[in-house]
């Protein structure tokens, strides 16, 4: 398996995950239809599936436009609300891209269609999510359509308990700002030092961090340690979440 992230607006991602073996590719969150046609071509495979990680313009924009010039593909999504969806997947539906194993993970809140897009492949042990707008690097999305018991659940039941070395690959180029917040709730958390340390030197961080790694330098994700407890004067799991999520919203 080989993911390839493509950088589209001004810092949103989407990405080819392709079968290496079969020579073709699922497209995930394409707004820039051209931009990951091109980069298809460069690696010489073929689009043969699309995935929505939700509905949002910004990831979806270009679904249409694919389809039209991909029309007899499967388009994967949540909801129908993600335009062209030809399957709905709920939570804990699978299905196979080529050699590759897909299952769906119901991550609502950011989106009550937020759906991750765990995907194995057995014949390397290669491991990545796609959680498009839900979690990213040491930090999460805002909560759009849901509340902060429903993103305790998706980052700290649903995400947290993947397999530790699943590479993460999220919707946006958000660790520069997240670092910095995520210092203030954590100023002695050495994994953060290493995370700001590596977004200073390097302009793109995603496909770099694991399901383990977050647990490490993600506030979110450590809604239990005393640290971040003690920062957001709260003891109660959800309530740490929607105080970190009002937190940050206010910068």
């Amino acid at each position: 398996m080989k993911i390839v992230a493509v950088p589209n607006q001004s810092d949103n991602y989407a990405y080819l995950v392709i079968d290496e073996k079969a020579k073709r590719a699922a497209s995930v969150d394409p707004f820039d239809v051209e931009k990951v046609l091109d980069a298809a071509k460069r690696e010489g495979v073929q689009v043969t599936a699309n995935i929505s990680t939700h509905h949002h313009n910004d990831h979806t924009g270009g679904n249409k436009k694919l389809k039209e010039q991909l029309p007899h593909i499967p388009f994967y999504a949540g909801s129908e609300k993600a335009p062209a969806t030809t399957l709905v997947v709920e939570d804990g539906d699978s299905f196979r891209f080529e050699g590759l194993d897909v299952s769906c993970h119901a991550t609502p809140c950011h989106t009550q269609d937020s759906t991750a897009f765990f995907v194995q492949d057995a014949a390397t042990n290669q491991k990545a999510v796609f959680t498009g707008d839900t979690l990213f690097t040491a930090g999460c999305g805002r909560f759009f359509e849901g509340t902060a018991a429903e993103m305790h659940h998706s980052l700290n039941t649903v995400l947290a308990k993947l397999p530790k070395d699943t590479v993460v690959y999220n919707g946006h180029e958000y660790t520069a700002g997240n670092v910095k917040f995520a210092r203030k709730i954590e100023p002695e958390n050495e994994a953060l030092k290493r995370l700001e340390e590596y977004t200073a030197a390097h302009k793109q961080t995603v496909g770099k961090y694991t399901i383990a790694d977050e647990l490490t330098h993600n506030p979110f994700m450590r809604v239990h340690e005393q640290a971040v407890r003690d920062a957001t004067g709260e003891s109660d799991a959800v309530k740490v979440m929607a105080k970190l999520r009002e937190m940050k919203n206010k910068g």
